[in-house]
């Protein structure tokens, strides 16, 4: 890479730019426009996000300010706002997952992991009408199914605050032989018999008063907080009919916390510590909703109609995983977020990337003073 390049035009470089001018051929995303086409407009979002810009004014001011250096960032000038696709996301999701299609799970198994759940961002309601969710709010659903394997999103799905969690099962994309692990909120008998049919395996938790008798029991070593571990058939009239086979119960006391938890699965093979690890894996998914609202912008948004909020999330998880992507193909062993705090301060440097976002280990400590205050010390 050529040094004199700004660290935001490096970045950019990770970006298929190919891939994402026929993805705007096809949809037509460049129809009728006239100043800020679709290319400059997600380099315009990802400088947003990448430096912290909570508003159109705020974005307008700070390139304004640095006219000298759009032309290196790929701008010809100071844009406006348009549109953009979320087919950019997705085939940078792609190329991610390949990347970390080696990386450890912690888990000992083969197979891929996903940890499916949603999470609801607020909104103000006189202003978002669209968006329905409570008598006084408005919000929107944000459905991940996070892969396990690097933590990153392999499906999403932005919907209104009121759609049903479950609903997404309807339209999540099924890998035979993949784990999917969920809360108690999918736990519905007919669509997970459908993803037993398709090949893949499902982790849960039972609700209470679950209708069901037991057919057979394995035995466990309970020292291992492993309770039971049972067959099962569900009793009611309509649950059997929406599941007709055996479903595994394993119930299970947490030594940590003290807690009793009712496993639900399709998985008859793997050890019953196995599945309460992979259940107590789903955290993960909740962790990747807090990172990207404490270090991406989507609380405040720029526009107020439908597709400007959901372009602009999708901004941010397309640089949440551009990050990830020149993470991992620089072999960098900061987290992201130092890379994002780097770069929010440094974005305008002309440093060759993979320095810049290295942390220097070989800094050399200058002597202080007798007579000089040591600032940590006061």
């Amino acid at each position: 890479m050529n040094v004199r390049k700004t660290l935001f035009a490096q970045v950019m470089e990770y970006v298929p730019w190919k891939t994402f001018g026929r993805i705007i051929d096809r949809y037509g995303g460049d129809a009728g426009v006239r100043t800020l086409d679709c290319a400059n407009l997600f380099r315009v979002m990802a400088f947003s996000q990448l430096t912290w810009r909570e508003s159109l004014r705020d974005i307008e001011s700070c390139l304004a300010a640095n006219q000298t250096k759009l032309f290196h960032m790929g701008l010809s000038g100071v844009p406006a706002r348009a549109t953009l696709s979320d087919a950019l996301a997705m085939r940078l999701i792609v190329r991610a997952r390949n990347l970390y299609t080696k990386e450890p799970t912690g888990l000992e198994l083969d197979a891929t992991v996903y940890a499916l759940d949603s999470t609801t961002i607020d909104l103000c309601l006189s202003l978002f009408d669209w968006a329905p969710f409570r008598s006084t709010k408005a919000a929107v659903k944000m459905h991940t199914l996070l892969d396990l394997r690097g933590a990153i999103p392999a499906f999403i799905h932005i919907s209104d605050g009121k759609m049903a969690d479950v609903k997404v099962l309807d339209i999540l994309p099924i890998e035979a032989g993949a784990f999917y692990v969920m809360d108690r909120g999918y736990l519905d008998f007919g669509r997970l018999f459908k993803l037993h049919q398709a090949g893949a395996f499902f982790v849960t938790r039972a609700k209470r008063g679950m209708n069901a008798r037991r057919v057979y029991s394995v035995k466990t070593e309970r020292t291992s907080g492993v309770v039971c571990d049972q067959s099962v058939r569900l009793s009611g009239y309509y649950v059997s009919r929406d599941y007709p086979e055996h479903l595994r119960r394993i119930r299970y006391k947490d030594p940590e916390s003290g807690k009793t938890l009712l496993f639900l699965t399709n998985n008859t093979s793997l050890p019953p510590l196995t599945i309460a690890a992979l259940y107590k894996s789903r955290w993960q998914v909740e962790l990747f909703f807090k990172w990207i609202k404490q270090h991406l912008r989507i609380k405040r948004f720029l526009g107020t109609s439908e597709n400007a909020v959901k372009t602009q999330i999708w901004c941010a998880v397309s640089t949440y995983v551009l990050i990830a992507i020149v993470k991992k193909e620089l072999h960098l062993n900061a987290s992201l977020y130092t890379l994002l705090q780097i770069l929010s301060v440094s974005i305008f440097e002309k440093t060759l990337i993979s320095c810049a976002l290295q942390p220097d280990t070989n800094r050399t400590i200058m002597p202080t003073s007798d007579n000089q205050l040591n600032l940590f010390e006061i």
